[in-house]
């Protein structure tokens, strides 16, 4: 390699590194695995020992990678929070031994090995026994207050057992069962999936909402003392027995070494049981364990020269793909599920794993029949990583993703710009619970009292099976759910009656389909005013709906020629649902072509009863105050709308003018 070869490498991994770490520290979201990146930053590192002339400020060689929120309060690390150089091998562990003996002018050492636990370091600062104050890493000099999150963790003591003036260091993380429980919670709620513990971790302590970190499942593990103003060590592992004493819950695999043949044989012991540990890891930690050696041996811009992490690899082993099944989840995604021949990783059998979507399908180029490589990323998840292409026989078989839906044979749509599959079938069993959520909530069909846990009530008794079957629940149905059971079970009778009567668009908005809201909804009952001319609607004229377009008009149309569709519809209007226009007809044309904005407190008029107002004479609502705003509607407490409208000269109107135009 020529030098400016060296030179636009270094400046390529630089880029590269450097993205990659703000995806991992800063954003907790990263696009490749630890070891992926473990390995650019070794070549960065090989090439700049060669070429010193091109290092720079910049590398991520030089300083700890991370930054500081905007949003949370800053924090100066009295003493920095470095973080370690990485080896690979046991000759790079003797040459680190050999280097520091040679240092101090010593013949032996002692050392302490722990595990690298897989999770967010973090400082927590004590005063006279009393925890005041806690910060992440950041970039080692300073870090975020994340005090208040801190708090919610059940394992950081409130006040030490001696009230003592000390700063340590742990970690926080998420254990793998709780971590698994938490994405399974993810997957059923269809929500992105955690990439791995650790930026589950990190993304819960870095919120705003400390309630956000009280919900998962954290915890810690401290392994070192940073600054300690009342109590004197003279070794690393003296002062973790005491800190055990303090109250803190020390690194479980903490181990006295006293050689370096020692140190091997307790790494490979980790490597050995890694998969019994109930916390993930990344490596092994070797320590000098003599504190005034420590002294001596002082740090580097990143990294103490005292200390070092050995990296294990990846555990991946070959399999077979035999199938790839699709799931259903509660809002219609369609998942493909690979089958797997049963292969043991990382201390856990493989038999099955998501493929995300098909787009991730044709990027590993994965076939039915292949042999693939799996691993588990971050110790927990396991995934396909490739395709072994080369040992294909011929006999694979490319999958496709289906285009209805396996549960109930409903049209399965991806929309333009998503990577998702659905199901568009009102009544696929496996999306009923979200249908029938949406259907009488407040800005559908209105029935109050039909919640959540009520409806997972009526579906566990088998006393529902679509959204008409609401019209055929009798008063026995409701009355022992709740503790006044007649009383609830007779408004919850009355509410489905009621419903019945409601305003036509009301009962399209509660069908759920894509992209059609309540202001669609009005939009169609407007043009149609009946379920039948809208069923019978072609696609050209759906698109000439106001504020409908292409891609509401595709949905519009596909929706209402399903099979499951045409059911339903016949048996609301069998259960006496309204279905044609009424309330919501068009009065006069006073309001043709005007634009409303509503803004403040209305005292005779919630907002969405003077918006309806407004388009019962033709006129539209809007949102946003702009320079084709006709007139802002402004009640008390009016706010940055008022104040926008007033800049641009638009009519400003009270409630007793609004009364006086709709007179």
């Amino acid at each position: 390699m020529t030098k400016e070869e060296a030179k636009n490498r270094i400046d390529e991994l630089n880029q590269i590194t450097s993205y990659h770490a703000k995806r991992y520290y800063d954003d907790d979201e990263p696009e490749i695995s630890d070891f992926e990146y473990d390995m650019l930053m070794v070549e960065l590192r090989e090439l700049e020992k060669q070429y010193p002339e091109f290092v720079s400020k910049e590398s991520l060689t030089q300083h700890v990678g991370g930054t500081a929120k905007d949003e949370l309060a800053k924090v100066e690390h009295e003493v920095p929070l470095q973080s370690l150089q990485d080896v690979f091998d046991f000759e790079e562990l003797s040459a680190f031994d050999e280097r520091i003996k040679k240092m101090l002018q010593v013949p032996d050492l002692q050392y302490v090995v722990e595990t690298k636990i897989d999770g967010l370091s973090v400082s927590l600062e004590y005063k006279k026994g009393k925890f005041v104050r806690g910060a992440t890493r950041g970039n080692g000099l300073i870090g975020e207050d994340i005090t208040e999150n801190l708090k919610t963790i059940k394992s950081i003591p409130k006040t030490l057992k001696e009230p003592v003036t000390i700063t340590v260091r742990g970690e926080v993380f998420i254990g793998k069962k709780e971590f698994e429980q938490m994405n399974q919670e993810r997957e059923e709620n269809e929500e992105v999936l955690f990439a791995n513990s650790r930026n589950a971790a990190a993304g819960s302590l870095r919120q705003l909402d400390s309630t956000i970190a009280a919900s998962r499942p954290l915890d810690i593990y401290i392994f070192n003392v940073q600054k300690s103003k009342d109590i004197q060590f003279k070794s690393h592992y003296e002062s973790l027995q005491k800190l055990k004493e303090l109250g803190f819950q020390v690194n479980p695999v903490t181990v006295l070494c006293e050689d370096m043949e020692s140190v091997f044989a307790e790494i490979e012991k980790i490597g050995e049981n890694r998969e019994n540990l109930s916390f993930g890891i990344d490596g092994a930690v070797v320590k000098v364990d003599d504190l005034a050696y420590r002294e001596k041996l002082g740090e580097n811009a990143k990294t103490p020269k005292w200390a070092i992490a050995y990296k294990y690899p990846p555990e991946m082993k070959e399999t077979v793909l035999k199938d790839i099944i699709c799931q259903v989840g509660r809002t219609g995604a369609i998942t493909p599920m690979a089958i797997l021949e049963p292969v043991r990783v990382a201390g856990s059998t493989i038999s099955k794993t998501t493929l995300h979507n098909e787009d991730f399908i044709k990027e590993k180029d994965l076939k039915i029949g292949d042999k693939v490589i799996v691993r588990k990323a971050g110790d927990v998840i396991p995934e396909v990583v490739k395709s072994v292409v080369e040992k294909r026989t011929g006999d694979e078989i490319a999958f496709t993703m289906p285009e209805v839906c396996p549960v109930c044979g409903g049209l399965a749509v991806r929309e333009e710009g998503e990577a998702v599959r659905r199901c568009i079938g009102i009544e696929c069993p496996a999306k009923l619970y979200r249908n029938i959520l949406h259907f009488v909530s407040r800005d559908c069909m209105n029935i109050t009292g039909l919640g959540d846990e009520i409806i997972e009530d009526l579906l566990e008794q088998d006393l529902i099976h679509n959204i008409a079957d609401l019209y055929d629940l009798k008063f026995e149905h409701f009355a022992g759910m709740k503790k006044e059971g007649t009383k609830f079970a007779q408004n919850l009778m009355d509410s489905i009656e009621n419903s019945k009567k409601n305003e036509f668009y009301r009962l399209i908005n509660g069908f759920g389909i894509k992209n059609i809201g309540t202001n669609a909804a009005k939009q169609l009952v407007k043009k149609y005013k009946n379920i039948d001319n809208l069923m019978n609607a072609s696609l050209a004229s759906l698109t000439m709906v106001d504020d409908m377009g292409e891609k509401r008009a595709e949905s519009v149309y596909e929706f209402f020629r399903q099979e499951q569709t045409i059911d339903l519809i016949e048996s609301l209007r069998n259960a006496g649902v309204n279905m044609e226009s009424d309330g919501n007809a068009i009065l006069d044309e006073r309001f043709a072509g005007k634009t409303f904005v509503l803004t403040g407190t209305l005292q005779k008029y919630s907002r969405d009863e003077a918006k309806e107002i407004i388009e019962k004479f033709a006129g539209k609502a809007s949102s946003s105050v702009s320079k084709k705003t006709t007139y802002v509607l402004a009640g008390e407490e009016a706010g940055s709308k008022l104040t926008k409208a007033e800049k641009l000269g638009i009519p400003i109107i009270t409630e007793a003018d609004f009364d006086k135009m709709i007179e």
